[in-house]
């Protein structure tokens, strides 16, 4: 089975061909996108946006609360 949606297939592809084009912006800053990795990973969060099959985002990984006294 299919782990991504045609939704997220053109959004994927969309936003590759605008950071080729130099279109690209990212967030809140505005700047140009330059990294391939950062252009699928706002293609997805588009795609998730708008309803598309997508797996659910990576999170950081879980930090112990508690650290080693010395």
């Amino acid at each position: 089975m299919a782990r991504y949606g045609e939704t997220s297939k053109k959004k994927v592809g969309k936003a590759l061909h605008e950071m080729k084009r130099g279109k690209l912006k990212s967030g809140r800053s505005g700047r140009r996108v330059k990294s391939r990795k950062q252009a699928i990973a706002i293609g997805l969060s588009q795609a998730r946006r708008a309803g598309g099959k997508v797996p659910a985002r990576k999170r950081g990984r879980k930090r112990s609360g508690s650290r080693s006294k010395r």
